[in-house]
């Protein structure tokens, strides 16, 4: 996998990830959720911001399976899957990441075949403490 590499604006997403844990940039006035992470809130333009732990469930809003390889590091684990996760609590936050069989199963763990738009996802977090998903367990 490719390490982040943060800007100032969304370098708390990523340590917070490092601990295992999903947190999504908020207006500290108006309360509005908004990602990716940004001085300015959107809805308000207030600069008042803090980080919010959400549950990390969501739907795959969309996916790709990506022929061949955009990158050759990743041509080993092909064929892989980048999807577009729409998240529980705030629907208009998409995150992109990876749906996997397990938090550090390889990035073809799951056939590309059983990827349904709409589907139940969690967020896991791997070893490397980047995020992934995970089909939701009914």
């Amino acid at each position: 996998m490719l390490p982040p590499v943060p800007d100032e604006d969304g370098a708390p997403f990523w340590e917070y990830a490092d601990r295992g844990e999903l947190r999504v940039q908020a207006c500290a006035d108006c309360g509005e959720l908004r990602f990716p992470p940004r001085p300015c809130c959107p809805h308000c333009r207030s600069f008042a911001s803090e980080w919010r732990r959400v549950s990390g469930a969501g739907r795959i809003w969309s996916y790709v399976v990506p022929h061949p390889p955009l990158l050759p590091a990743y041509a080993a684990q092909a064929p892989y899957n980048v999807i577009v996760v729409e998240l529980a609590e705030a629907p208009r936050i998409r995150l992109v990441g990876n749906l996997v069989a397990g938090p550090d199963a390889p990035l073809d763990s799951i056939p590309p075949g059983r990827i349904r738009i709409g589907s139940r996802v969690q967020v896991a977090f791997g070893a490397d403490g980047l995020p992934r998903w995970v089909p939701e367990r009914a």
